[in-house]
């Protein structure tokens, strides 16, 4: 049974497989790569400064003249602390600009204990916001990165978080296929009623920022909820081709995928964290505001966990990545897989080896069109 779907006539691709769009990982020669072998690359460009980002949409057009996207956040949460930050928090309780010296200090004394010394320049603090321009994680930040969007008349532009509307004018102005990564069927109406192409459904078991909704039982009912109107990929915990089989079988028409290309020669993330994906199985993840200050599935470690022993809640996005930052980045210096292993979904146990991008993608569509053949003999 031919992989194919109409996922495949909206992005102009030949398989209905999507990058998802991971956050340093998802690199141009890694999206390159995907869309080369005819899935659609996906850049993760969540904290790509606008400068960085422009230079990436560049080199995958140097890379290949196949059909690309580019992934951001636009979180209604950060609009929203962006206009408390320097005021009282609800009930009046401390803001969390008024935390964030208490905070750095349990993260400065975590560094101490874990033997960490800190990087002179960690990602924060590379982006614009160093010269001047807005800050990481910040509203101004996120409206930078979609005038980039805009103006370099991307193919197709995922949103990983919150909704595109008010960019949907001048983004299908421009052409630009849109899609929205959602965790609900509440959200996915939403993201519908601004006129997206597609809905990604992505469910508890996948990593990053993931949904409370567990991924077999979300991808049904948001295809239920579109009616037909809107194609679904299905997301989270899919890394092998029965995953994306299955999701299929759900009523998406086609998946997006994170986990399986973390392990590829093409993804940006570092070789120690590639090995971790081959060593650690399904059981070590856990889900975490520790990273960004929302809920995100990533490898099981001791900056996860030291929140959890001190009974310390997260502070909310953009804040908790000012804490974690300066952590993460001097853990990866040292390659300590014990702090900084990075994000996976829960198929992680799935990962035998490191391998080319364009392998794991044959293997996908070889593997999903074997279970959906074997499917149909039970009809």
């Amino acid at each position: 049974m031919a992989l194919h779907s109409r996922i495949c006539e909206i992005f102009g691709i030949r398989y209905p497989i999507v990058l998802a769009g991971m956050g340093g990982a998802s690199v141009p020669r890694l999206a390159a790569a995907v869309s080369n072998a005819g899935g659609l690359g996906v850049l993760g460009a969540a904290a790509c400064s606008p400068e960085e980002l422009r230079a990436w949409i560049r080199e995958v057009r140097s890379l290949t003249d196949k059909p690309f996207g580019v992934d951001t956040l636009l979180p209604a949460s950060v609009r929203r602390e962006a206009a408390d930050a320097a005021g009282a928090g609800d009930g009046g309780k401390p803001s969390p600009m008024d935390l964030l010296g208490d905070y750095q200090a349990f993260a400065a004394d975590f560094m101490r204990q874990e033997g960490l010394q800190k990087v002179a320049r960690p990602r924060e603090a590379s982006n614009a916001a160093a010269r001047g321009g807005p800050a990481f994680f910040s509203k101004d930040f996120f409206e930078a990165q979609m005038e980039v969007v805009i103006e370099e008349r991307v193919p197709v532009y995922a949103a990983g978080l919150g909704n595109p509307g008010p960019w949907m004018e001048r983004l299908r102005e421009n052409g630009t296929k849109i899609m929205a990564v959602i965790g609900s069927v509440k959200h996915a109406l939403q993201v519908a009623a601004s006129g997206i192409d597609v809905v990604v459904a992505q469910g508890h078991d996948g990593g990053g920022h993931n949904s409370p909704i567990g991924t077999m039982a979300l991808i049904p009912q948001v295809v239920d909820a579109m009616a037909g109107r809107i194609p679904v990929l299905g997301a989270g915990g899919i890394t092998d081709g029965r995953g994306v089989a299955a999701a299929m079988m759900l009523g998406a028409e086609g998946a997006w995928v994170g986990t399986a290309f973390l392990a590829t020669e093409e993804a940006g993330i570092h070789q120690f964290q590639k090995e971790v994906l081959v060593e650690y199985g399904d059981g070590d993840t856990v889900v975490s505001k520790s990273v960004t200050g929302k809920p995100a599935r990533i490898i099981r470690n001791k900056w996860a966990q030291a929140w959890v022993d001190a009974d310390k809640t997260p502070l909310p996005m953009p804040f908790q990545s000012m804490v974690a930052g300066p952590v993460l980045a001097a853990a990866t210096q040292d390659q300590r897989k014990d702090i900084a292993p990075g994000f996976a979904g829960q198929g992680m146990g799935l990962i035998k080896a490191i391998r080319p991008a364009r392998e794991v993608l044959e293997d996908l569509v070889d593997g999903a069109e074997a279970a959906l053949s074997r499917a149909d003999i039970f009809r």
